[in-house]
């Protein structure tokens, strides 16, 4: 067994064109590694590849070329056991209408082979919050009661890696703060968790490492802590103590005046340090009231990473 729940090796995708259309390469050699225990991000524009590569871990789509070991299982040589080891909570809302939610839980579970005698519906039922809610039909449901069942379903057969794709689109904040709570309480439990997501502060708060596709291609893999350090970008802002007349002047300084009056210089900490920036506010004649800094945030280093490509 090696410390990667995931390994992904030269993984390729290519969807045939129709109708005299070109060949696309959905994915275009990706090497990623997701350590075992880890809250790791997968994130990426739309069109990035990120749910073709997620359809091919579920088992939903072939891939072209590559290797793809999950749970130190060959997906080719043990694709039962390989299967097993993952769970997916998809996007969509494929639920079937005429079942309940403990129903669901139990067709899921029959579909993984669990003994009636190991199933826990009852247990991710209230995990989830659907315990009132266990003998209700699905069409009844909302939206936010479904998405939850569909993380219920992903979890039935305890799986290794739970994959969460764009868990909280378009929910409340009530559903967001539940599913973070739970993904927090089973990640502690030793389980690992991917995400993607559009909300990079999300992304940000909840991930241990992050790995960024575009175009089929992986831009960057670190620590959520070294890809903020990636950007040396700083702001500084300070609150005047009276209307200011001169905007300070100084190399590798950039300075201009909010609405409120405060003033934004950025600056990159490679080159300039915080006392030159204060150097430069002080020869213009500004007396600070106030003053903080600002460093780059994962959308910076997002667009940075995928812009231009």
């Amino acid at each position: 067994m090696t410390d990667d729940a995931i390994r992904i090796e030269g993984l390729r995708k290519t969807y045939r064109g129709t109708r005299g259309q070109p060949d696309k390469q959905a994915l275009k050699g990706i090497d990623l590694t997701v350590p075992r225990g880890s809250v790791f991000g997968l994130l990426g524009p739309n069109g990035a590849g990120k749910s073709t590569l997620i359809n091919i871990l579920a088992g939903l789509v072939v891939k072209t070329s590559g290797k793809v070991t999950i749970w130190g299982f060959d997906q080719d040589a043990n694709p039962r056991q390989s299967r097993a080891s993952i769970g997916i909570m998809p996007q969509e809302l494929n639920l079937d209408p005429f079942f309940t939610p403990r129903g669901a839980l139990e067709v899921q579970a029959g579909l993984y082979g669990v003994p009636r005698s190991q199933r826990r519906s009852d247990e991710i039922l209230d995990m989830i919050g659907l315990s009132d809610k266990a003998e209700a039909y699905a069409r009844t449901l909302s939206g936010g009661m479904r998405r939850r069942l569909l993380l219920g379903k992903a979890l039935v057969h305890r799986p290794h890696v739970l994959v969460l794709d764009e868990p909280t689109a378009g929910v409340d904040i009530e559903l967001r703060q539940m599913l973070w709570a739970n993904v927090r309480k089973l990640n502690a439990q030793g389980m690992t968790i991917i995400l993607t997501t559009h909300y990079l502060e999300e992304a940000q708060e909840m991930c241990d490492e992050i790995a960024i596709i575009n175009h089929g291609e992986l831009v960057a893999q670190d620590s959520t802590a070294n890809l903020l350090g990636r950007l040396d970008a700083r702001a500084m802002v300070i609150v005047p103590d009276a209307p200011v007349a001169t905007l300070p002047q100084a190399d590798g300084i950039e300075a201009h005046m909010r609405d409120d009056g405060a003033l934004i210089l950025q600056y990159h900490s490679q080159h300039t340090s915080a006392e030159q920036v204060l150097e430069a506010v002080r020869a213009a004649g500004i007396c600070i009231r106030d003053v903080k800094t600002e460093e780059a945030d994962l959308e910076d280093v997002f667009l940075a990473l995928t812009a231009g490509r």
